[in-house]
């Protein structure tokens, strides 16, 4: 079933010729761009143990340069924040998040008599993220000690032009090979003429369009951006793994009764071929397209966004578990779309 009338909206992606030269760079030469997360420096002699408690995977046993992506719950179960913690000294992490109100006032509300105190320390630091296949080739000629061994999700000191730096391996994009680079802050704006000349001569470019660092390039990979996450437990979007059932967590007794029970729903990929569509997902800040299945509705339209690899739109949908098989047909708001595994390349 079509539209049985004109459409009178242009696919926002897939004829910008900028989105698509600054998504194909990261995918076939190198990309950068600043990326800087919020940043909570969490210290003390319980510092460790306040973090098992707030985080359902393990912190305790970081070692120190290594980090951990993981959600955050509430009693419910429920994702509130999904955040990286970096383990910089045996009584020092850092936390990136995106929602550092939200996370300061939860830290505050479970602190009780522990020994551990935070600060945002933002305002230090700016992130550039390099992402792609020629990224190793980018950092080292600007680092002083070469990160060729440098393992992913690990995060070590450097130097570039006599200036302290972080060089963090890892990234947003899905880029087997990816680097973010801390600045400090009043460093940052002189270091970015370096970036953006280098990537020149190696064939990549800046990416300025937000649309394509929070949502092409990671909607291909599979990656959630915390507005996807919002009113769902880990079971739900697939993020159960890692989880240390042997340890005392919040949201820990709400969490089991899924394990036990079985998640409710689940999220599922699509694809649409038609090139000019309306349909609205999460992402955009609305309430997500309706998707029916014999005439009930059966889950919403978590984001929908542009695989340029593939040079089709892509998206998630968040379901009843079940529902919906790679291979099925549905229409979102008269369009035919694809069911499909969330990841793309």
């Amino acid at each position: 079933m079509k539209y049985p009338y004109p459409v009178m909206y242009k696919n926002v992606y897939k004829y910008d010729d900028m989105k698509r030269s600054e998504h194909m760079a990261v995918r076939k030469t190198v990309g950068w761009y600043l990326w800087t997360h919020q940043l909570i420096e969490v210290t003390g002699k319980d510092a460790a143990a306040f973090l098992e408690m707030i985080f359902p995977k393990n912190i305790g046993n970081l070692a120190i340069g290594r980090e951990r992506y993981t959600t955050m719950l509430d009693e419910s179960g429920r994702i509130i924040d999904d955040v990286v913690v970096f383990r910089m000294g045996e009584q020092k992490f850092w936390i990136s998040t995106l929602f550092k109100v939200d996370l300061q006032a939860w830290f505050t509300a479970h602190k009780d008599e522990r020994d551990v105190a935070w600060e945002d320390i933002t305002k230090d630091w700016e992130m550039y993220a390099v992402q792609g296949p020629k990224a190793l080739e980018m950092v080292n000629a600007l680092v002083k000690e070469p990160v060729d061994d440098q393992k992913f999700f690990q995060i070590k000191a450097n130097e570039i032009d006599g200036l302290p730096v972080y060089i963090n391996r890892a990234g947003y994009t899905g880029e087997k090979v990816g680097y973010e680079i801390y600045y400090s802050k009043a460093d940052a704006p002189e270091q970015e003429k370096k970036l953006r000349a280098l990537a020149e001569t190696l064939g990549g470019r800046e990416v300025t369009e937000f649309q394509v660092m929070a949502w092409t390039l990671p909607c291909e990979a599979g990656f959630f951006y915390m507005r996807d996450l919002r009113h769902t437990n880990p079971f739900e979007v697939g993020l159960e793994s890692g989880i240390n059932w042997e340890k005392e967590f919040i949201g820990k007794e709400a969490l089991l009764k899924v394990r036990e029970e079985g998640p409710g729903r689940e999220v599922v990929g699509f694809t649409v071929e038609d090139a000019d569509i309306h349909i609205k997902g999460r992402n955009m800040g609305n309430e997500g397209e309706k998707v029916y299945v014999d005439g009930e509705e059966s889950g919403r339209v978590m984001k929908i966004t542009y695989s340029y690899v593939h040079e089709i739109n892509n998206g998630t949908i968040i379901c009843k578990k079940g529902a919906l098989k790679p291979g099925d047909k549905v229409l979102l708001h008269g369009h035919e779309a694809t069911i499909c595994a969330p990841k793309f390349i």
